[in-house]
Protein backbone atom coordinates (compact mmCIF):
# COMPACT_ATOMS: atom_id res chain seq x y z
CA UNK A 1 0.00 0.00 0.00
CA UNK A 2 2.72 2.45 0.94
CA UNK A 3 4.61 1.41 -1.97
CA UNK A 4 1.49 1.97 -4.46
CA UNK A 5 0.94 5.81 -2.82
CA UNK A 6 4.74 6.93 -3.38
CA UNK A 7 4.66 5.32 -7.13
CA UNK A 8 1.27 7.25 -8.05
CA UNK A 9 2.88 10.50 -6.24
CA UNK A 10 6.45 10.25 -7.99
CA UNK A 11 4.23 9.18 -11.78
CA UNK A 12 2.43 12.40 -11.10
CA UNK A 13 5.44 14.81 -10.74
CA UNK A 14 6.67 13.55 -13.52
CA UNK A 15 3.73 14.05 -15.74
CA UNK A 16 3.30 17.55 -14.77
CA UNK A 17 7.17 18.09 -15.96
CA UNK A 18 6.47 16.35 -19.06
CA UNK A 19 3.14 18.23 -19.68
CA UNK A 20 5.37 21.81 -18.74
CA UNK A 21 8.39 21.05 -21.11
CA UNK A 22 5.95 22.67 -23.96
CA UNK A 23 6.04 26.17 -22.06
CA UNK A 24 9.65 26.32 -21.19
CA UNK A 25 10.80 27.31 -24.51
CA UNK A 26 12.63 30.60 -23.23
CA UNK A 27 15.02 31.55 -20.37
CA UNK A 28 11.69 33.94 -19.19
CA UNK A 29 9.43 30.82 -19.19
CA UNK A 30 11.50 28.70 -17.73
CA UNK A 31 12.99 30.46 -15.14
CA UNK A 32 9.97 32.80 -14.19
CA UNK A 33 6.92 31.12 -15.83
CA UNK A 34 6.42 34.00 -18.03
CA UNK A 35 5.48 36.23 -15.26
CA UNK A 36 2.14 35.38 -15.63
CA UNK A 37 1.78 32.82 -12.23
CA UNK A 38 -1.53 32.76 -9.90
CA UNK A 39 -2.04 33.60 -7.00
CA UNK A 40 -2.59 29.94 -5.51
CA UNK A 41 0.28 28.67 -7.43
CA UNK A 42 2.73 31.37 -6.10
CA UNK A 43 1.31 31.25 -2.01
CA UNK A 44 2.02 27.36 -2.48
CA UNK A 45 5.47 27.78 -4.48
CA UNK A 46 6.68 30.19 -1.39
CA UNK A 47 5.44 28.25 1.53
CA UNK A 48 6.60 24.80 0.10
CA UNK A 49 10.15 26.24 -1.00
CA UNK A 50 10.07 27.76 2.53
CA UNK A 51 9.60 24.48 4.77
CA UNK A 52 11.85 21.35 4.12
CA UNK A 53 12.15 18.32 5.24
CA UNK A 54 15.17 20.03 7.76
CA UNK A 55 11.83 22.26 9.10
CA UNK A 56 9.60 19.09 9.77
CA UNK A 57 11.84 16.50 10.91
CA UNK A 58 15.35 18.29 12.19
CA UNK A 59 14.28 22.04 13.59
CA UNK A 60 10.53 21.19 14.79
CA UNK A 61 12.53 17.77 17.15
CA UNK A 62 15.86 19.80 17.87
CA UNK A 63 13.25 23.64 18.82
CA UNK A 64 10.57 21.25 20.75
CA UNK A 65 12.91 19.44 22.71
CA UNK A 66 14.54 23.08 23.72
CA UNK A 67 11.66 25.03 24.09
CA UNK A 68 8.81 22.73 24.63
CA UNK A 69 4.81 24.72 23.25
CA UNK A 70 6.31 27.94 23.62
CA UNK A 71 8.20 26.64 20.22
CA UNK A 72 4.87 26.96 18.21
CA UNK A 73 5.96 30.94 18.34
CA UNK A 74 8.18 29.81 15.49
CA UNK A 75 5.87 28.84 13.35
CA UNK A 76 3.70 32.16 14.36
CA UNK A 77 6.62 34.08 13.43
CA UNK A 78 6.99 32.35 9.89
CA UNK A 79 3.61 32.39 9.60
CA UNK A 80 3.00 36.56 9.85
CA UNK A 81 6.81 38.19 9.21
CA UNK A 82 8.16 35.13 6.86
CA UNK A 83 5.23 35.07 4.94
CA UNK A 84 2.44 38.10 6.11
CA UNK A 85 4.70 41.02 6.19
CA UNK A 86 6.94 39.47 3.45
CA UNK A 87 4.33 39.71 0.67
CA UNK A 88 3.22 42.85 1.98
CA UNK A 89 6.20 44.87 2.04
CA UNK A 90 8.37 42.91 -0.83
CA UNK A 91 5.80 41.22 -2.68
CA UNK A 92 4.66 44.21 -4.78
CA UNK A 93 7.63 46.84 -5.23
CA UNK A 94 9.62 43.33 -6.43
CA UNK A 95 7.45 42.49 -9.17
CA UNK A 96 7.27 46.19 -10.30
CA UNK A 97 11.16 47.30 -10.04
CA UNK A 98 12.41 43.67 -11.37
CA UNK A 99 9.83 44.03 -14.29
CA UNK A 100 11.63 47.50 -14.96
CA UNK A 101 14.78 46.49 -14.58
CA UNK A 102 14.47 43.25 -16.33
CA UNK A 103 16.23 40.82 -13.95
CA UNK A 104 15.14 37.34 -13.36
CA UNK A 105 17.39 36.80 -10.54
CA UNK A 106 18.66 38.63 -7.38
CA UNK A 107 22.00 38.78 -8.28
CA UNK A 108 20.78 40.76 -11.93
CA UNK A 109 18.87 43.00 -9.82
CA UNK A 110 21.78 44.49 -7.80
CA UNK A 111 23.69 44.70 -10.99
CA UNK A 112 20.91 46.53 -12.80
CA UNK A 113 19.95 48.51 -9.48
CA UNK A 114 23.47 49.96 -8.52
CA UNK A 115 24.63 50.24 -11.91
CA UNK A 116 27.69 47.57 -11.08
CA UNK A 117 28.48 44.39 -12.75
CA UNK A 118 31.00 43.20 -10.04
CA UNK A 119 27.86 43.71 -7.59
CA UNK A 120 26.25 41.34 -9.78
CA UNK A 121 29.08 38.69 -10.27
CA UNK A 122 29.80 39.04 -6.44
CA UNK A 123 26.21 38.06 -5.26
CA UNK A 124 26.34 35.14 -7.42
CA UNK A 125 29.10 33.77 -6.17
CA UNK A 126 27.76 34.20 -2.58
CA UNK A 127 24.67 32.26 -3.84
CA UNK A 128 26.71 29.71 -5.29
CA UNK A 129 29.17 28.77 -2.30
CA UNK A 130 26.15 28.85 0.31
CA UNK A 131 23.13 27.06 -1.51
CA UNK A 132 25.61 24.03 -1.96
CA UNK A 133 25.23 23.01 1.89
CA UNK A 134 21.84 24.57 2.01
CA UNK A 135 20.44 22.04 -0.67
CA UNK A 136 22.49 19.00 0.51
CA UNK A 137 20.90 19.37 3.76
CA UNK A 138 17.65 19.16 2.34
CA UNK A 139 17.91 15.00 2.76
CA UNK A 140 18.57 15.26 6.44
CA UNK A 141 15.85 13.61 8.37
CA UNK A 142 14.55 11.30 5.51
CA UNK A 143 16.74 8.14 6.56
CA UNK A 144 15.01 7.59 9.51
CA UNK A 145 11.79 8.02 7.72
CA UNK A 146 12.22 5.37 4.82
CA UNK A 147 14.15 3.42 7.06
CA UNK A 148 11.04 3.37 9.40
CA UNK A 149 8.46 2.94 6.33
CA UNK A 150 10.42 0.67 4.24
CA UNK A 151 13.45 -0.80 5.71
CA UNK A 152 15.68 0.68 2.42
CA UNK A 153 19.24 2.29 2.40
CA UNK A 154 19.47 5.59 2.71
CA UNK A 155 21.49 6.42 -0.24
CA UNK A 156 18.95 4.90 -2.11
CA UNK A 157 16.26 7.19 -0.76
CA UNK A 158 18.81 10.81 -1.93
CA UNK A 159 19.35 8.61 -5.52
CA UNK A 160 15.28 8.72 -6.09
CA UNK A 161 14.74 11.62 -4.88
CA UNK A 162 17.30 13.65 -6.78
CA UNK A 163 16.47 12.10 -10.08
CA UNK A 164 12.83 12.57 -9.78
CA UNK A 165 13.68 16.35 -8.79
CA UNK A 166 15.91 16.69 -11.70
CA UNK A 167 13.63 15.44 -14.20
CA UNK A 168 10.60 17.43 -13.57
CA UNK A 169 12.61 20.86 -12.96
CA UNK A 170 14.45 20.53 -16.27
CA UNK A 171 11.75 19.40 -17.73
CA UNK A 172 9.50 21.45 -17.18
CA UNK A 173 11.20 25.02 -15.36
CA UNK A 174 9.44 26.99 -13.04
CA UNK A 175 5.81 26.44 -14.28
CA UNK A 176 6.39 22.51 -13.25
CA UNK A 177 7.93 23.45 -9.96
CA UNK A 178 4.83 25.77 -9.22
CA UNK A 179 2.06 23.34 -10.29
CA UNK A 180 4.24 20.30 -8.53
CA UNK A 181 4.74 23.00 -5.60
CA UNK A 182 0.68 23.08 -5.17
CA UNK A 183 0.01 19.51 -5.02
CA UNK A 184 2.88 19.18 -2.42
CA UNK A 185 1.25 21.90 -0.34
CA UNK A 186 -1.65 19.93 -0.47
CA UNK A 187 0.06 16.93 0.78
CA UNK A 188 1.90 18.79 3.47
CA UNK A 189 -1.52 20.44 5.09
CA UNK A 190 -3.46 17.46 5.28
CA UNK A 191 -0.72 15.50 6.54
CA UNK A 192 0.50 17.79 9.17
CA UNK A 193 -3.16 17.88 10.88
CA UNK A 194 -3.78 13.99 10.22
CA UNK A 195 -0.38 13.32 12.35
CA UNK A 196 -0.79 16.23 15.17
CA UNK A 197 -4.43 14.22 15.67
CA UNK A 198 -3.29 10.89 15.62
CA UNK A 199 -0.01 11.60 18.05
CA UNK A 200 -1.81 13.64 20.46
CA UNK A 201 -4.53 10.87 19.79
CA UNK A 202 -2.07 8.88 21.44
CA UNK A 203 -1.60 10.58 24.30
CA UNK A 204 -5.01 10.81 25.79
CA UNK A 205 -5.73 13.90 23.68
CA UNK A 206 -5.16 17.41 23.82
CA UNK A 207 -5.76 18.18 27.25
CA UNK A 208 -3.95 14.98 28.47
CA UNK A 209 -0.62 15.59 26.52
CA UNK A 210 -0.48 19.30 27.70
CA UNK A 211 -1.21 17.91 31.19
CA UNK A 212 1.69 15.45 31.22
CA UNK A 213 4.05 18.00 29.36
CA UNK A 214 3.36 20.37 32.67
CA UNK A 215 4.97 17.61 34.81
CA UNK A 216 7.55 17.23 32.36
CA UNK A 217 10.96 18.31 34.59
CA UNK A 218 14.92 18.86 33.26
CA UNK A 219 16.84 21.16 35.49
CA UNK A 220 19.65 21.43 33.29
CA UNK A 221 17.29 23.72 31.54
CA UNK A 222 15.16 25.22 33.92
CA UNK A 223 13.92 24.87 37.61
CA UNK A 224 10.44 26.03 37.01
CA UNK A 225 7.76 24.02 37.24
CA UNK A 226 5.89 23.04 33.74
CA UNK A 227 8.19 25.40 32.00
CA UNK A 228 7.50 23.38 28.77
CA UNK A 229 4.22 23.84 28.82
CA UNK A 230 4.24 27.77 29.46
CA UNK A 231 3.72 30.49 26.94
CA UNK A 232 7.39 31.36 26.58
CA UNK A 233 9.44 28.43 27.27
CA UNK A 234 12.74 27.97 29.73
CA UNK A 235 14.60 30.19 27.27
CA UNK A 236 12.57 33.10 25.64
CA UNK A 237 15.99 35.42 24.60
CA UNK A 238 17.31 32.37 21.88
CA UNK A 239 13.69 31.63 21.09
CA UNK A 240 13.39 34.69 19.57
CA UNK A 241 16.54 34.56 17.56
CA UNK A 242 15.36 31.50 16.04
CA UNK A 243 11.69 33.58 15.25
CA UNK A 244 13.91 35.83 13.58
CA UNK A 245 16.35 34.20 11.50
CA UNK A 246 13.86 31.91 10.31
CA UNK A 247 11.11 34.33 10.08
CA UNK A 248 13.11 37.48 8.87
CA UNK A 249 15.29 35.55 6.69
CA UNK A 250 13.20 34.81 3.94
CA UNK A 251 13.09 38.46 3.06
CA UNK A 252 16.87 38.21 1.96
CA UNK A 253 17.19 34.31 0.44
CA UNK A 254 16.89 34.76 -3.52
CA UNK A 255 14.76 31.36 -3.77
CA UNK A 256 11.89 32.83 -1.63
CA UNK A 257 12.04 36.35 -3.23
CA UNK A 258 12.37 35.06 -6.26
CA UNK A 259 8.89 33.52 -6.44
CA UNK A 260 7.89 37.42 -6.52
CA UNK A 261 9.19 38.15 -9.71
CA UNK A 262 6.76 35.51 -11.25
CA UNK A 263 3.44 37.02 -9.99
CA UNK A 264 0.67 37.89 -12.69
CA UNK A 265 -0.89 40.72 -11.09
CA UNK A 266 -2.24 42.75 -8.50
CA UNK A 267 -4.93 40.69 -7.38
CA UNK A 268 -2.65 37.98 -7.33
CA UNK A 269 -0.55 39.64 -4.72
CA UNK A 270 -3.59 40.48 -1.89
CA UNK A 271 -4.59 36.65 -2.10
CA UNK A 272 -1.41 35.47 -2.66
CA UNK A 273 -0.36 37.29 0.75
CA UNK A 274 -3.35 35.39 2.54
CA UNK A 275 -2.83 32.00 0.87
CA UNK A 276 0.66 32.04 2.04
CA UNK A 277 0.12 33.07 5.47
CA UNK A 278 -2.51 30.49 6.32
CA UNK A 279 -0.41 27.82 4.41
CA UNK A 280 2.29 28.73 7.21
CA UNK A 281 0.41 28.71 10.12
CA UNK A 282 -1.10 25.09 9.60
CA UNK A 283 2.44 23.94 8.10
CA UNK A 284 4.70 26.07 10.10
CA UNK A 285 2.93 26.24 13.34
CA UNK A 286 1.44 22.38 13.15
CA UNK A 287 5.42 20.94 12.95
CA UNK A 288 6.63 23.50 15.78
CA UNK A 289 3.24 22.29 17.82
CA UNK A 290 3.91 18.80 17.11
CA UNK A 291 7.91 19.24 17.96
CA UNK A 292 6.50 20.65 21.30
CA UNK A 293 4.98 17.41 22.80
CA UNK A 294 8.84 15.55 21.94
CA UNK A 295 9.64 15.49 25.53
CA UNK A 296 6.44 13.21 26.34
CA UNK A 297 8.09 10.92 24.30
CA UNK A 298 11.79 10.44 26.06
CA UNK A 299 11.79 7.33 27.35
CA UNK A 300 11.97 6.26 23.70
CA UNK A 301 14.63 8.38 22.53
CA UNK A 302 18.24 8.98 23.19
CA UNK A 303 19.38 11.93 22.04
CA UNK A 304 23.24 11.75 23.07
CA UNK A 305 23.45 9.01 21.05
CA UNK A 306 20.81 9.76 18.37
CA UNK A 307 20.14 13.33 18.26
CA UNK A 308 17.38 15.64 17.66
CA UNK A 309 16.49 13.88 14.47
CA UNK A 310 15.37 11.33 15.95
CA UNK A 311 12.85 12.88 18.00
CA UNK A 312 9.72 13.07 14.97
CA UNK A 313 10.56 9.61 13.52
CA UNK A 314 10.06 8.34 17.17
CA UNK A 315 7.06 10.25 18.15
CA UNK A 316 5.19 8.57 14.59
CA UNK A 317 6.66 5.12 14.93
CA UNK A 318 3.84 3.79 16.23
CA UNK A 319 1.08 5.05 13.64
CA UNK A 320 -1.15 3.39 10.93
CA UNK A 321 1.14 2.30 8.22
CA UNK A 322 -1.15 4.59 6.11
CA UNK A 323 -0.37 7.99 8.21
CA UNK A 324 3.53 6.57 7.93
CA UNK A 325 3.24 6.63 4.14
CA UNK A 326 1.18 10.01 4.31
CA UNK A 327 4.31 11.35 6.64
CA UNK A 328 6.56 9.79 4.34
CA UNK A 329 5.00 11.58 1.32
CA UNK A 330 4.87 14.83 3.17
CA UNK A 331 8.18 15.01 4.07
CA UNK A 332 9.33 14.34 0.41
CA UNK A 333 7.22 16.85 -1.08
CA UNK A 334 8.49 19.15 2.02
CA UNK A 335 12.32 18.51 0.77
CA UNK A 336 11.44 17.80 -3.57
CA UNK A 337 9.65 21.23 -3.41
CA UNK A 338 12.18 23.29 -1.71
CA UNK A 339 15.63 21.18 -3.48
CA UNK A 340 13.51 22.27 -6.84
CA UNK A 341 13.15 25.99 -6.15
CA UNK A 342 16.97 26.13 -4.61
CA UNK A 343 18.31 24.30 -7.50
CA UNK A 344 16.72 26.43 -10.00
CA UNK A 345 17.47 29.66 -8.37
CA UNK A 346 21.21 28.19 -8.42
CA UNK A 347 21.59 27.46 -11.99
CA UNK A 348 19.65 30.43 -13.75
CA UNK A 349 22.19 32.59 -11.13
CA UNK A 350 25.30 30.75 -12.14
CA UNK A 351 24.33 30.78 -16.20
CA UNK A 352 22.75 34.45 -16.54
CA UNK A 353 24.68 36.67 -14.22
CA UNK A 354 28.12 34.82 -13.56
CA UNK A 355 28.58 32.71 -16.90
CA UNK A 356 27.31 35.56 -18.53
CA UNK A 357 28.19 38.66 -17.22
CA UNK A 358 31.82 37.30 -17.84
CA UNK A 359 33.14 34.41 -20.28
CA UNK A 360 30.13 33.78 -22.41
CA UNK A 361 28.64 37.24 -23.07
CA UNK A 362 27.24 36.71 -26.45
CA UNK A 363 25.14 33.13 -25.04
CA UNK A 364 21.94 33.53 -26.83
CA UNK A 365 18.16 32.21 -25.62
CA UNK A 366 19.35 28.51 -26.08
CA UNK A 367 22.39 28.67 -25.20
CA UNK A 368 21.37 29.85 -21.61
CA UNK A 369 18.04 27.33 -21.62
CA UNK A 370 20.84 24.64 -21.75
CA UNK A 371 23.13 25.69 -19.45
CA UNK A 372 20.49 26.34 -16.95
CA UNK A 373 19.52 22.85 -17.56
CA UNK A 374 22.76 21.31 -17.32
CA UNK A 375 23.79 23.06 -14.26
CA UNK A 376 20.28 22.31 -12.35
CA UNK A 377 21.68 18.60 -12.57
CA UNK A 378 25.07 19.06 -11.49
CA UNK A 379 23.81 20.48 -8.68
CA UNK A 380 21.34 18.17 -7.77
CA UNK A 381 23.96 15.84 -8.21
CA UNK A 382 26.50 17.42 -5.94
CA UNK A 383 24.25 17.89 -3.11
CA UNK A 384 23.00 14.34 -3.32
CA UNK A 385 26.99 13.13 -3.13
CA UNK A 386 27.40 15.45 -0.16
CA UNK A 387 24.19 14.18 1.41
CA UNK A 388 25.61 10.14 1.36
CA UNK A 389 28.67 11.08 1.88
CA UNK A 390 27.82 12.99 5.42
CA UNK A 391 25.93 9.64 5.98
CA UNK A 392 28.17 6.81 5.27
CA UNK A 393 30.94 8.63 7.19
CA UNK A 394 28.69 10.40 10.11
CA UNK A 395 30.15 13.82 9.25
CA UNK A 396 27.97 15.79 11.42
CA UNK A 397 28.97 19.33 10.50
CA UNK A 398 27.36 18.93 7.05
CA UNK A 399 23.97 19.11 8.95
CA UNK A 400 24.74 22.21 10.67
CA UNK A 401 25.86 23.70 7.45
CA UNK A 402 21.46 25.06 6.73
CA UNK A 403 22.33 27.43 9.57
CA UNK A 404 25.46 29.15 8.19
CA UNK A 405 24.26 28.97 4.78
CA UNK A 406 20.62 30.44 5.83
CA UNK A 407 22.90 33.23 7.68
CA UNK A 408 24.91 33.91 5.31
CA UNK A 409 22.52 34.28 2.02
CA UNK A 410 20.09 36.03 4.27
CA UNK A 411 22.32 38.41 6.44
CA UNK A 412 23.99 39.42 2.55
CA UNK A 413 20.80 40.28 1.09
CA UNK A 414 18.07 41.06 3.25
CA UNK A 415 18.89 44.86 3.98
CA UNK A 416 20.53 45.65 0.08
CA UNK A 417 17.78 44.14 -1.17
CA UNK A 418 14.80 45.96 1.22
CA UNK A 419 16.41 49.55 0.64
CA UNK A 420 17.81 48.96 -2.68
CA UNK A 421 13.54 48.47 -3.24
CA UNK A 422 12.63 51.78 -1.37
CA UNK A 423 15.55 53.92 -0.55
CA UNK A 424 17.01 56.10 -3.22
CA UNK A 425 19.80 56.75 -1.12
CA UNK A 426 21.18 53.63 -1.13
CA UNK A 427 24.80 52.91 -2.30
CA UNK A 428 26.67 50.06 -3.69
CA UNK A 429 29.66 50.43 -1.26
CA UNK A 430 26.70 49.71 1.70
CA UNK A 431 25.92 46.56 -0.39
CA UNK A 432 29.37 45.80 -0.47
CA UNK A 433 29.98 45.95 2.73
CA UNK A 434 26.62 44.08 4.15
CA UNK A 435 28.10 41.33 2.07
CA UNK A 436 31.13 40.93 3.50
CA UNK A 437 30.47 41.34 6.74
CA UNK A 438 27.57 38.39 6.98
CA UNK A 439 30.15 36.51 4.78
CA UNK A 440 32.66 36.73 7.01
CA UNK A 441 30.82 36.55 10.42
CA UNK A 442 29.01 33.27 9.39
CA UNK A 443 32.35 31.51 8.08
CA UNK A 444 34.30 32.58 11.63
CA UNK A 445 30.91 31.47 13.48
CA UNK A 446 31.93 28.25 11.51
CA UNK A 447 35.32 27.88 11.98
CA UNK A 448 35.59 29.41 15.39
CA UNK A 449 32.44 29.01 17.16
CA UNK A 450 33.31 27.97 20.08
CA UNK A 451 35.71 31.16 20.88
CA UNK A 452 32.74 33.55 20.28
CA UNK A 453 30.43 34.67 22.92
CA UNK A 454 28.14 31.91 24.10
CA UNK A 455 24.82 33.18 23.22
CA UNK A 456 26.67 33.80 19.10
CA UNK A 457 28.35 30.48 19.38
CA UNK A 458 25.17 29.32 18.01
CA UNK A 459 24.53 29.79 13.92
CA UNK A 460 21.03 30.58 14.38
CA UNK A 461 21.39 33.28 16.57
CA UNK A 462 24.74 34.46 14.46
CA UNK A 463 22.31 34.66 11.53
CA UNK A 464 19.78 36.86 12.91
CA UNK A 465 22.95 39.39 14.16
CA UNK A 466 24.03 39.41 10.67
CA UNK A 467 20.51 40.32 9.40
CA UNK A 468 19.86 42.91 11.91
CA UNK A 469 23.12 44.36 11.87
CA UNK A 470 22.97 44.71 7.85
CA UNK A 471 19.67 46.83 8.90
CA UNK A 472 22.23 49.04 10.69
CA UNK A 473 24.95 48.80 8.00
CA UNK A 474 23.51 49.86 4.87
CA UNK A 475 21.74 52.89 5.60
CA UNK A 476 24.91 54.11 7.88
CA UNK A 477 27.38 52.99 5.20
CA UNK A 478 25.15 55.14 2.27
CA UNK A 479 24.89 58.61 4.33
CA UNK A 480 28.70 58.24 4.31
CA UNK A 481 29.43 57.33 0.89
CA UNK A 482 29.59 59.05 -2.37
CA UNK A 483 25.66 59.24 -3.48
CA UNK A 484 24.47 57.15 -6.62
CA UNK A 485 24.07 58.85 -9.97
CA UNK A 486 20.88 60.96 -9.79
CA UNK A 487 19.16 59.94 -13.42
CA UNK A 488 20.26 56.30 -12.71
CA UNK A 489 18.16 56.92 -9.56
CA UNK A 490 15.22 58.44 -10.96
CA UNK A 491 14.76 56.40 -14.00
CA UNK A 492 14.91 53.32 -11.71
CA UNK A 493 12.48 54.20 -9.28
CA UNK A 494 10.19 55.86 -11.97
CA UNK A 495 8.80 52.41 -12.56
CA UNK A 496 6.48 53.31 -8.99
CA UNK A 497 4.76 56.49 -10.75
CA UNK A 498 3.71 54.96 -14.20
CA UNK A 499 -0.28 55.66 -14.57
CA UNK A 500 -2.15 52.59 -14.59
CA UNK A 501 -5.85 52.36 -15.30
CA UNK A 502 -7.77 50.25 -12.93
CA UNK A 503 -11.81 49.16 -12.36
CA UNK A 504 -13.15 51.51 -9.53
CA UNK A 505 -14.13 48.60 -7.63
CA UNK A 506 -9.48 48.43 -6.78
CA UNK A 507 -9.15 51.98 -6.79
CA UNK A 508 -11.80 54.60 -5.64
CA UNK A 509 -11.70 57.64 -8.92
CA UNK A 510 -11.70 61.57 -7.97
Amino acid sequence: MKLLVLIIYFAVLIGIGLYCRRHATDVDSFVLGGRSVGPWLTAFAYGTSYFSAVIFVGYAGQFGWKYGLASTWIGIGNAFIGSLLAWVILGRRTRIMTQHLDSATMPAFFGTRFDSPALKIGASVIIFIFLIPYTASLYNGLSRLFGMAFNIDYSICIVLMAVLTAIYVIAGGYMATAINDFIQGIIMLVGIVAVIAAVLASKDGFMGAIHSLAEVSDETVSTQPGVFASFFGPDPLNLLGVILLTSLGTWGLPQMVQKFYAIKDEAAIQKGSIISTLFALVVSGGCYFLGGFGRLFSDQIDIAADGYDAIIPTMLSNLSPLLIALVVILVLSASMSTLSSLVMASSSTLTMDFLKGTFMKDMNQKQQLLCIRAFIFVFIAISSIIAIIQYKSNVTFIAQLMGISWGALAGAFLAPFLYGLYWKRTTKASCWVCFFFACALMIANMLFGSSFPALLQSPIICGALAMVAGLVLVPIISLFTPAPDKTLVEETFACYNKDTVVPQKTALGK
